[in-house]
């Protein structure tokens, strides 16, 4: 009987620790508007370059990254307030943006991105000649 009690224990262990696995955060983000595009930023603590992983499909927009925390030799952490460590979110982009012209950054933690808008959808001044 405590066997049995022992398998029930391990197997909800198993997908407790499964279910920690393949949750993922919502970095939060900050969107802003100028004539030429948006910028969007996120904050994703902890995520370098290497482990950052940005897609455009069609009108889609989507930011996946992988926490990674680097522990000294020998020790091993013994709390942490996050328990997913994988970052995930994605965005509909405007027909009004150019998804071929995305460039983004990593600064500290933050992933700055810029979308520009479509050159037909841009404001452009009108040089007046005279005749």
């Amino acid at each position: 009987m405590s066997e049995n009690k022992q398998m029930k224990s391990q197997e909800s262990h198993d997908v407790q620790a499964r279910s920690e696995q393949e949750a993922f955060l919502r970095p939060p983000v900050d969107i802003c508007e100028d004539a030429e595009g948006i910028t969007l930023k996120a904050d994703l603590p902890g995520v370098s370059r290497d482990r950052l992983d940005i897609q455009v499909d069609k009108d889609t927009l989507a930011i996946e990254a992988q926490l990674a925390i680097d522990m000294p030799k020998g020790m091993e952490p013994m709390y942490a307030d996050m328990h997913a460590t994988r970052f995930r979110r994605s965005f509909s982009l405007s027909h009004e943006l150019d998804p071929h012209k995305v460039s983004a950054q990593m600064n500290d933690g933050v992933l700055a991105l810029r979308i520009p808008k479509r050159a037909e959808v841009q404001p452009r001044k009108i040089q007046v000649t005279v005749g």
